[in-house]
Parts: C-alpha cells; sequence; structure tokens
C-alpha cells in the first residue's frame, strides 16, 4: 500500500484508535489495525453519507463495535494475516471470522480445548485429508456466531455445535439457533470465513474495496 494512502485512512482514525495501534508491538500489526478501521469508516461513511472521519463507535460490554444513537446498520470486522474482512446488514445483528488455514494450529489439542463432543466426532470421522479446512469451519463458524451475540469470553464454546464436513451445508446446534443464519466462503486462497446473522439469508454476494472483501446477505 503506497504511504499516501496509509496515511489517508489512518487520518479518519480517532484518537483512542490510533493509540491503541500504537501500542501493538510489530509494525505490522500496527499497519495491519490502521487500515482495517480506516476501510470500516470508509464504508460506513459511504452508506451513512457522511465523511469516514465523522463516523463515531460505540463499544458493547464485551468489546463489539456498533454506531451510536438508533442506526439502523449493524457491521463486524474481522481480520487475518493482512486480510480484512466487512459484513454488514440493516438492523440485524452479525458477525463474521476468517482465519488462514494453517495445519500446524488444526491439532487435536485446540480441538479439545474449545470444540465440543459433537463437533470433535465429526472431525475424527473425516479424511484425513480434510481435516485442517474441517477444523477452520468449525473455528470460524464459532467464532462469527459468538461475535454475533455480542458475549465474548462470557459465552462457553462448547455449549452450542456447528457442523463442520466441508461441502455439507452449515448448521448451528443451539438454543436459539432460529434466530440466525449460516454461511461459510472462502474469500482467498487459503482462508475461510464464516457470517451468522439474524433472520434468514436469502442470497449472499460478495465484492472487494482495494485488498479487502466484503461479504454481503441479502434476507428474506
Amino acid at each position: 500500500m503506497e504511504t499516501q494512502e496509509y496515511a489517508r485512512l489512518a487520518s479518519y482514525l480517532s484518537a483512542d484508535e490510533l493509540l491503541r495501534a500504537e501500542r501493538f508491538v510489530f509494525a505490522r500489526d500496527r499497519h495491519h489495525f490502521t487500515v482495517a478501521r480506516g476501510r470500516l469508516r470508509e464504508l460506513l461513511g459511504m452508506y451513512l453519507k457522511t465523511p469516514p472521519e465523522s463516523v463515531q463507535f460505540q463499544t458493547a460490554q464485551y468489546g463489539k463495535l456498533s454506531l451510536p444513537g438508533d442506526a439502523k446498520i449493524r457491521f463486524n470486522l474481522t481480520h487475518s494475516c493482512g486480510l480484512a474482512l466487512y459484513g454488514l446488514a440493516m438492523e440485524r445483528e452479525l458477525g463474521i471470522d476468517v482465519e488462514r488455514m494453517r495445519s500446524e494450529f488444526a491439532t487435536e489439542d485446540i480441538a479439545e480445548r474449545y470444540f465440543s463432543m459433537a463437533e470433535r466426532n465429526e472431525l475424527k470421522g473425516l479424511r484425513a485429508e480434510t481435516r485442517t479446512a474441517a477444523f477452520f469451519l468449525c473455528w470460524t463458524r464459532k467464532e462469527a456466531y459468538v461475535k454475533a451475540l455480542g458475549g465474548g469470553l462470557q459465552i462457553s464454546l462448547d455449549s452450542f455445535d456447528v457442523s463442520v464436513t466441508p461441502g455439507h451445508p452449515e448448521k448451528l446446534r443451539s438454543m436459539d439457533s432460529e434466530r440466525w443464519s449460516m454461511r461459510s466462503f472462502s474469500p482467498a486462497e487459503g482462508f475461510v470465513a464464516s457470517i451468522v446473522g439474524e433472520g434468514r439469508f436469502h442470497a449472499t454476494s460478495f465484492w472487494s474495496r482495494g485488498d479487502e472483501p466484503v461479504a454481503m446477505s441479502d434476507y428474506e
């Protein structure tokens, strides 16, 4: 990214965001945070018909961002290894998560720690060559659901189940599963992402602004 473009995106951030960016130890993390927040402000400014630097955020108890007041737009942001992904909806809560698939991370020990018994059993029943993809489908689906709820670490990851088999329909098994729809997709080679939103998805489309994909879901 050119220095001029980076400076423009950084100029949109609030004082608190700039301070947060400066706390990152590594320059790449500082860069990713700044660009992701700058792009988010551009997107929201486009829909709100306001300059990006005028977009204000409020933070819920467990860290979920939203627009103040009675704004109808709901949004969520995720990034992994330099790729940022955004989800947008009107008057419907949503959560989105993206991860770069890494076989060294997709271990049985991690699954035992974070996945439910049903998810672990489904994972073990798959062929070895599909388990890394299945692991990250499970991970992003769980993260997207937790982010949609906005409960942070207060929500136990083994208190609900998601389906994990690649190529099979996405399923959420929870006390409120009828409230949500779930979609998984690959926004770039080597990455997997999932989005969870209130209501029933009718169709989901994807487009890019710069290097950052955006997920747009139409509801019934």
